[in-house]
């Protein structure tokens, strides 16, 4: 029986595995295909980045997760933001647009500080 067979077999018991182990039935293992959103996609490439990927038992549901806070977030923070008079519409449209990606900008620097590039790891 071959190294990735028996790492196979671990999996299948529900044993532990080591780091190398869990790089063997990586490898092994048929990648699943997982479609995430804008943040869940950062955070993923963050986590390569950092090498931490591979920690997180279930990355899929992890991702979504991200993605998912970063919506709440956004959500929460334009609520909040409309209703600052820096940003209320004027009428002016070339204004109006100006706040708005304002708004979207203040939104975006948040999530990417507080959701996606922290080292935090649920």
């Amino acid at each position: 029986m071959t190294k990735q067979e028996q790492v196979v077999l671990k999996v299948k018991h529900g044993e532990g595995l080591t780091v190398e182990e869990l790089k063997i039935y990586q490898k092994a293992a048929k990648p699943e295909k997982h479609v995430y959103g804008k943040y869940g996609t950062l955070k993923k490439k963050y986590l390569e980045d950092k090498g931490v990927d591979w920690t997180i038992a279930d990355l899929p549901t992890y991702l979504h997760g991200v993605d998912k806070q970063a919506s709440e977030l956004y959500d929460k923070l334009f609520a909040k933001l409309v209703k600052d008079e820096r940003y209320k519409r004027t009428g002016n449209f070339m204004e109006d647009y100006r706040r708005q990606t304002e708004i979207q900008r203040i939104i975006q620097e948040e999530i990417l500080n507080e959701i996606v590039y922290t080292g935090e790891v649920v």
